[in-house]
């Protein structure tokens, strides 16, 4: 009984434990089988499809305008930038507007202080009034006695003392006009070095004061030592806090009475340069006063030589009386001189814009060529933009363009080109074309970041295919052509212009043809294949051949 029992009790344990292992190699068999299988229907797959067509996108061969276009930047300039500065000297009295002021051509922007210039207008005045004098007195005595041309003659003579006497004056107003600018010129100097050497003690003042300081920070470290110690008493502490702190005043005053020197300084060098252009203005209206004041004792004695040479003849008077009118028609023109002086004092717009520059403000000296204000027209406004090498030989003036500006997203502003410069830059090899745009409601403003198109080539009624139906090969072009009957041939073009999408070909296509712009797999010559879905080509041939 024992034994039987030990038996089933051991074939149940082997049966136990053979069990999961048939059960593993069955489904070991099982998984292998089914492998097999996928390994099969895979190959069969395989055989399928390399024997079958491969599947392709083809375009048709058309006709259309190529357009080749040209994009540049460049900054938005104005077209007419004025700098408005004054013709005579003088002290800015009225200046009011301000950079982005709206002005009209016309408009009285500044003027200058025209009291000296008016004095000289009277001056002149007052020499015609006397020219026009004695040319009256001469007209009424054309037929005197002999006492008249006595009196004529102590008239010059009379006339060449005044001009003599002025001359001296003026002789004696140079020299000492000059000596006080200059006395004026060497008291600036010395202001200028008393500020240097004023600056020179506040540096060793600020030193001074930096290095009590220095000290008084190290007592306080060696006495806070010390008393951390032991050695010394709160109060020593607190007195070299106070120290420092004193210390620290005196450099903070030392420092402002440095800046207080330098101003000074800056106040004493602005007040020198002001007294040398002074001295400057002085001397030379000084000597044109002189020349001028000798030119009047030239022409004194001229008069009176001619009076005194043409006594006793009495054809002279006729010559005396054209001299006088000669002197009145001088005196005439410098009196209209002076008035287009002063009418100088006033200065207007040229043109219609905004003002983009003021660079002086009432109160301060105006002398020639020095500019007070700058105005710019924005009605009109050019893009200067750098053209390559390549697309200069498309660009000249007429060219169409559009510009497209950052600022203003959305907005295209048509244009054209007005200027091309033939000479191109030695450093970049790029030409500059300037593209003209008008400025409606006044948006677009000088400075402004822009993108310029232009049609640099239009090639029409060009044959034209995709570029991705171009292929590359060793012996040239190539696109794949594919027949009625679906079969692809390989054909070999010459290739032409090309813009964005297409590709012009000039030789070995015709319109209507189909290629393969898109294949699954390599395709072969003389292989069948599948089209799908024909790529769109946007507009027809005809549409593109007559735009």
């Amino acid at each position: 009984m024992n034994k039987s029992s030990h038996s089933e009790r051991d074939n149940r344990r082997w049966l136990v434990v053979a069990l999961p292992v048939i059960v593993l190699l069955l489904l070991i068999g099982w998984r292998l089988k089914l492998k097999a299988g996928d390994a099969a229907q895979q190959a069969e797959m395989m055989a399928l499809r390399r024997s079958m067509a491969p599947l392709v996108t083809v375009a048709p061969v058309r006709v259309k305008d190529v357009v080749q276009t040209f994009e540049g930047v460049g900054n938005v300039e104005s077209k007419l930038n004025v700098k408005i500065a004054s013709k005579v000297s003088g002290r800015l009295d009225y200046l009011q507007v301000r950079e982005g002021d709206r002005v009209k051509a016309g408009q009285v922007l500044a003027r200058i202080d025209p009291t000296e210039i008016e004095a000289m207008l009277r001056q002149k005045m007052a020499a015609l009034a006397e020219a026009q004098s004695r040319l009256a007195q001469a007209k009424i005595n054309q037929n005197p006695t002999n006492t008249g041309v006595t009196t004529n003659i102590r008239q010059q003579a009379a006339a060449l003392n005044s001009a003599q006497a002025d001359y001296n004056q003026a002789s004696k107003n140079l020299s000492s006009q000059i000596a006080a600018a200059t006395a004026a010129v060497t008291e600036a100097e010395g202001k200028v070095s008393a500020a240097q050497a004023a600056i020179a003690s506040a540096d060793a003042v600020v030193n001074s004061a930096k290095a009590n300081l220095a000290n008084a920070t190290s007592r306080l470290t060696r006495i806070t030592d010390l008393y951390k110690q032991g050695f010394v008493a709160a109060q020593d502490v607190d007195d070299a806090k106070t120290t420092l702190s004193v210390q620290q005043g005196a450099v903070d005053v030392a420092a402002e009475q440095r800046k207080a020197a330098v101003a000074q300084r800056d106040a004493a060098q602005a007040q020198q340069r002001a007294t040398e252009k002074q001295l400057q203005i002085t001397r030379t209206k000084a000597q044109a006063d002189v020349e001028a004041a000798k030119a009047k004792v030239s022409q004194a004695e001229a008069a009176l030589d001619y009076a005194k040479a043409n006594a006793a003849q009495t054809p002279a008077y006729a010559q005396n009386i054209a001299a006088l009118q000669a002197a009145v028609a001088a005196a005439q023109a410098d009196v209209a001189a002076a008035r287009a002086q002063r009418a100088d004092t006033i200065l207007k717009s040229p043109l219609d814009g905004y003002v983009t520059g003021r660079y002086m403000d009432p109160g301060a000296m105006a002398t020639p060529a020095q500019p007070i204000l700058s105005v710019q027209s924005v009605n009109t406004l050019w893009v200067s933009v750098p053209v390559s090498e390549e697309a200069s030989r498309s660009v000249y003036p007429g060219v169409p363009a559009q510009v497209s500006l950052d600022a203003l997203p959305g907005r295209d502003f048509p244009g054209k080109v007005v200027q091309f410069n033939p000479s191109a830059d030695p450093m970049s090899r790029q030409f500059t074309a300037r593209v003209a745009i008008e400025n409606p409601g006044n948006l677009i403003k000088p400075g402004m970041f822009a993108r310029v198109t232009m049609t640099a080539q239009r090639i029409p009624k060009a044959i034209v295919v995709p570029r991705e139906a171009i292929q590359k090969t060793k012996t040239g072009s190539l696109v794949m052509v594919v027949d009625a009957e679906d079969t692809a041939h390989g054909q070999t073009v010459s290739l032409g212009a090309s813009d964005a999408a297409d590709v012009a070909i000039t030789n070995g296509l015709e319109p209507g043809q189909r290629v393969i712009v898109l294949s699954a797999q390599p395709v072969k010559d003389g292989q069948k294949v599948r089209t799908g879905n024909q790529r769109p080509t946007g507009k027809s041939s005809q549409e593109g051949a007559s735009r």
